[in-house]
């Protein structure tokens, strides 16, 4: 067993590279229960078409785009004091393939679709704020957590529950007063909800907290899109 523990926290510790120089591309396997490699990346993110691997700017209204194009379907109209959208009659998994193919075409380093990435969204605010009852700010803040995680190209389908739940993780900490029975507790609801290991996630909120480069208070201007965001589905 102490054997089993080394080797998850040596590859977790092998999963993010914050610090790596531009151009270096480590290929690890995150647990033992993986059996392929994620090939994660140390990539930079913008919402600049011409070069969005050389910014650092994290833009929280990117994956909520209402501009984020269905190819040749959608159109979509800003007005002075609102904005519309125009989408002619397709299917919705037409509509959906199309964007997630537009989304793969300009931001390559990210392993999940856009459509993923936002069901993801969607499974942390649920958890978050319905099933545990955490106030909006501490959800918005886990998803901002997220976000950074997926547009740095840090996501795929093998980690993506351990992230989510290493996020909320870290935002309860920080954005409410807990004690040890409520981690506790937290960590329960998670393990089972996600269906996550205990000790892989415990050993991920580590591996998240490195890859955000120990910045876990947020600037308003990052966090108050969200806030604005889920107050209006509230």
């Amino acid at each position: 067993m102490k054997g089993r523990t080394h080797i998850i926290q040596q590859r977790s510790a092998e999963l993010f590279y914050p610090a790596a120089p531009r151009g270096f591309h480590p290929m690890r396997t995150i647990s033992p229960h993986y059996s392929g490699h994620t090939g994660l990346l140390s990539t930079a993110y913008c919402s600049d078409t011409q070069d969005c691997r050389h910014s650092t700017a994290y833009d929280p209204n990117l994956l909520e785009d209402p501009h984020w194009p269905c190819g040749k379907h959608k159109c979509v109209l800003v007005f002075p004091s609102y904005m519309t959208t125009v989408i002619e009659y397709t299917k919705p998994s037409e509509l959906k393939r199309d964007m997630n193919q537009t989304f793969r075409e300009k931001f390559p380093h990210i392993r999940l679709t856009l459509s993923k990435i936002r069901s993801l969204k969607r499974e942390i605010r649920k958890l978050a704020q319905e099933d545990c009852g955490y106030e909006v700010p501490t959800v918005a803040m886990a998803l901002v957590y997220f976000e950074k995680l997926a547009l740095r190209g840090k996501l795929d389908k093998q980690n993506r529950k351990l992230c989510a739940g290493a996020c909320i993780l870290l935002a309860a900490k920080i954005g409410s007063d807990m004690k040890r029975h409520d981690v506790k507790q937290l960590i329960d609801r998670l393990e089972e909800r996600l269906r996550l290991n205990r000790r892989e996630l415990l050993v991920f909120e580590l591996t998240v907290f490195v890859a955000l480069e120990f910045n876990l208070h947020l600037p308003d201007h990052e966090l108050m899109p969200h806030y604005r965001r889920l107050m209006l589905t509230t």
